[in-house]
C-alpha cells in the first residue's frame, strides 16, 4: 500500500487508510518509536469489514513522517526529573493527531491508541473532547508514576540500547527486544516481527527520533484528573503479563475513565498477538457501535 502525505500542525504526516471513505471514522495511533506498519493489517481489514474508515499514521519522528533531526534529544532522565525540557511533547503529539483529523475532513472520529499512542489519544481526548467519539486504550496509562511502571530489569535494558551498524542489527535488535516483552501466554510470531522489522528499517531507520519521542514521555503529565471529567466512551485492554506497562496502568484508566470497560488478557505482553486480532477488532465494533448510538 502506498501511503499518503499530508500537513498536519506543521508537520507533513504520512498515512494510509483501509475501507470505505463513508465508513465510520476510525484512527490508529501507534506506540514509541514503532511505524504505523506495526497495526497489522489483517486487523485493519478488520476493523474495515465492521463499517468502519480505518486510518493509521506514522507518528512525527518515526517512518515516513516529517523528522525533527534538527532538535536534540536530552537524556530522558534528566526530563523525567524535570532537569531537562523535551524537543516536544506529548500535546504537540496530539496536535499532529487532531490536525490529521482536519486535513482527512473528519470533525471527529473514534481513536484508539496503543502504549505511546494510548498517551496521545488520551490527550487528544482531553485537549479536544469533542472530536473524539470513543477511546480505546490499549497496554497504556495514566501518565501517574504511581502506576503502570515497568518491570526494573526491562527499564533498564530498554535504556540501554546497543549500537546499530547495519540493517541486520537493526532487525535483529528489534526482534529482541519484542521477545523481552512480548506475550509469553501466545507462541512468539518471529517471522512476522522480522518482517516488520525489515520492512520499517527499509521505510526509515532513526535512533534520534527515538530517543525524542522517549523524552517526550518521560515529560508526560498525570493525566488522571483530567480523564476524570471526560465522559467519553471507553474501553481499555492491557495484558495481564505486560512487563513494559505493568496491568496497573490499565486499571488506573479504567477506574479514572467514567463508564468505561476493563479486558485484561491473560498471557498477554506488551504486543499484539496474532491470536487476539479478532477480539481486539470485536471489543472495539462493539465500543464504537455504543458511541455511534449515542450520538
Amino acid at each position: 500500500m502506498q501511503p499518503q502525505r499530508t500537513t498536519a500542525n506543521g508537520i507533513e504526516i504520512a498515512y494510509e487508510s483501509f475501507g470505505s471513505a463513508d465508513g465510520v471514522p476510525l484512527l490508529l495511533v501507534m506506540g514509541l518509536g514503532t511505524q504505523m506498519i506495526a497495526w497489522p493489517d489483517q486487523l485493519c481489514a478488520d476493523l474495515a469489514a465492521g463499517g468502519h474508515h480505518v486510518v493509521r499514521f506514522d507518528n512525527r519522528d518515526i517512518g515516513l513522517s516529517e523528522h525533527l533531526r534538527g532538535r536534540t534529544a536530552p537524556n530522558p532522565l534528566a526530563v523525567a526529573a524535570r532537569r531537562a525540557a523535551p524537543p516536544y511533547t506529548l500535546s504537540d503529539m496530539a496536535d499532529d493527531a487532531l490536525g490529521l483529523l482536519s486535513a482527512l475532513g473528519w470533525e471527529s472520529a473514534h481513536v484508539v491508541g496503543a502504549s505511546m499512542g494510548g498517551f496521545i489519544a488520551q490527550t487528544m481526548a482531553i485537549r479536544a473532547p469533542s472530536r473524539v467519539r470513543s477511546l480505546t486504550l490499549i497496554m497504556t496509562s495514566t501518565g501517574s508514576r504511581r502506576v503502570g511502571n515497568p518491570k526494573p530489569a526491562m527499564a533498564r535494558r530498554l535504556l540501554r540500547r546497543r549500537p546499530v551498524v547495519d540493517r541486520d542489527s537493526a532487525v535483529a535488535l528489534s526482534v529482541e527486544v519484542m521477545r523481552s516483552i512480548g506475550s509469553p501466554g501466545y507462541e512468539f510470531d518471529e517471522e512476522f516481527l522480522t518482517d516488520l522489522a525489515r520492512r520499517s528499517y527499509d521505510r526509515a531507520y532513526d535512533p534520534g527520533g527515538y530517543l525524542r519521542q522517549l523524552a517526550a514521555i518521560s515529560a508526560q503529565p498525570d493525566r488522571t484528573a483530567d480523564l476524570r471529567r471526560l465522559t467519553i466512551p471507553a474501553l481499555v485492554m492491557h495484558g495481564l503479563s505486560d512487563p513494559l506497562v505493568a496491568p496497573s496502568g490499565g486499571l488506573a484508566l479504567a477506574k479514572a475513565l467514567r463508564g468505561s470497560t476493563f479486558v485484561g488478557f491473560p498471557g498477554m505482553g506488551h504486543d499484539l498477538p496474532r491470536e487476539l486480532w479478532g477480539r481486539y477488532a470485536e471489543a472495539i465494533g462493539l465500543l464504537t457501535a455504543r458511541a455511534e448510538s449515542r450520538r
